[in-house]
């Protein structure tokens, strides 16, 4: 296991420059002490890692040094492969550059992992969009790419769901979800995202703006996401589902609502289960419920199952033939 961390210790004082003692042992998870001691050890075998002093100092390695590459594991070096995404990486214009950056790895592996790497890549395929959907390929998104890796502010025209916006923005970061590109960036004051699909016309200016030192595009996602989530889903209903619904629940639900599905473990005799999930607003939830036809019954809360009850009166009243209809 000490192998294991010493290796990783060169490793990411090759790829971040300066580290401290503390973020190594954080990530590590082992005590700032015990980085200390595998530093020294790192020192002894030749390697020239030496120190910086002061509050903004750390560790770092002597410039010019490299780690080769045949500390990788076979594990590791057909994870490497399998983390390249093509499709993605040809949106952002960068798929040549992939494939260059993966034949110079390759390259650089000793024989044994360069056909664990091809076996990887030929067996795993990612296609991100959901079923039955495409992914986009927005105008801008190169544009947007570029402004975000030199950290350039933004004029944008925006259509948003209620009207079309100009923003000055601080691009953060690129986020695809979902077969979806969305851009995360400064606005305001305040961090906000937009789909780069509905940017309707940009400009990059040269005006350059500092990295917030705060902020981390993979915790902001997740908050984002999980606030959203609470935002669509904000209710909580009772119903009743066939057996037929349940499967349909696992297939065409948003994994939200799977993962806070509460299923009682009894059915009844034809196998209908009691289920209390999370529901949007009530014209959405209406509409959910209804995919699901007569495989499922709202039994709480009141009003939702009155909205249910119009919904239904309202398609019979439509779908019922009028009495010449029936006649001729």
């Amino acid at each position: 296991m000490r192998a294991s961390r010493l290796i990783n210790i060169l490793t990411t004082l090759q790829a971040r420059g300066l580290v401290t003692a503390e973020a190594l042992a954080e990530e590590n998870d082992v005590s700032v002490r015990t980085i200390y001691r595998d530093i020294d050890a790192l020192s002894l075998s030749g390697i020239p890692v030496y120190s910086e002093r002061g509050s903004e100092g750390g560790y770092r390695l002597l410039d010019g040094y490299r780690v080769r590459l045949n500390g990788l594991t076979s594990a590791e070096a057909e994870a490497m492969f399998l983390s390249g995404i093509p499709g993605a990486a040809a949106d952002l214009g960068l798929g040549s550059l992939m494939a260059g950056a993966q034949k110079k790895l390759t390259a650089a592996l000793p024989e044994d992992l360069r056909e664990s790497a091809r076996r990887m890549q030929s067996k795993f395929h990612l296609d991100a969009p959901a079923w039955l959907a495409e992914g986009e390929q927005p105008v801008y998104l190169q544009a947007v790419a570029d402004a975000v890796w030199n950290s350039k502010r933004i004029r944008m025209r925006y259509r948003s769901w209620k009207a079309e916006k100009n923003r000055v923005a601080e691009p953060l970061g690129i986020v695809m979800k979902g077969g979806a590109w969305y851009l995360v960036a400064g606005v305001d004051g305040s961090v906000r995202t937009y789909r780069i699909s509905r940017v309707l016309d940009l400009i990059v200016t040269d005006e350059r703006f500092d990295w917030p030192k705060d902020f981390d595009l993979a915790t902001y996602w997740g908050e984002s996401t999980k606030r959203l989530e609470l935002e669509l889903y904000p209710n909580w209903a009772t119903v009743r589902l066939s057996p037929w619904a349940l499967k349909e629940i696992e297939h065409m639900a948003p994994p939200y609502v799977r993962a806070n599905l509460q299923l009682s473990a009894d059915t009844d005799e034809r196998g209908w289960r009691i289920a209390r999930l999370p529901v949007a607003h009530e014209r959405m939830a209406v509409s959910e419920m209804l995919k699901l036809g007569p495989e499922v019954e709202v039994i709480d809360p009141p009003e939702l199952r009155l909205a249910m009850q119009r919904a239904i009166e309202t398609l019979m009243a439509r779908y019922t033939p009028a009495p010449a209809d029936i006649t001729t």
